[in-house]
């Protein structure tokens, strides 16, 4: 119910820099600390950095890709997503067990990196009206 009243409030733009953000303060504090009551106050935060970025994608697609390939264009999607998360969490595994919870800080940086992404790569809609 949260996200799509975001969506609806920022737009796409404005919702996966939303989750980029959440993301960075979600793995910063996850890297720098094991207390229990600093790292249940961050777990929401997942449904920012997961959740609110699919709805974004979802928003994208479909003001980008004709309702006859829909299907694909999210097979494509749910495809790189994947991988992505794949290979992810094998490098974060590997990861945490040479450094321990400092091995949380990458995705934070990761995070960061994804902010000018989600600006730039992410339009909102009137953009596309009049730039698309």
């Amino acid at each position: 119910m949260i996200g799509p009243a975001l969506l609806d409030r920022f737009g796409a733009r404005g919702a996966a820099v939303l989750a980029a953000a959440a993301g960075i303060v979600r793995w910063a504090v996850a890297g720098m600390t094991t207390s229990v009551l600093a790292l249940s106050i961050i777990q929401p935060l997942h449904g920012f950095t997961f959740a609110l970025l699919h709805l974004a994608a979802m928003r994208i697609m479909q003001m980008l890709v004709p309702a006859r390939l829909a299907a694909t264009g999210q097979s494509v999607y749910a495809f790189g997503a994947g991988c992505s998360i794949a290979a992810l969490t094998l490098l974060s595994g590997t990861l945490y067990a040479k450094f321990g919870g400092v091995a949380f800080l990458p995705m934070s940086i990761l995070c960061a990196l994804a902010l000018p992404l989600a600006w730039y790569g992410f339009a909102d809609k009137q953009h596309l009206a009049v730039n698309g």
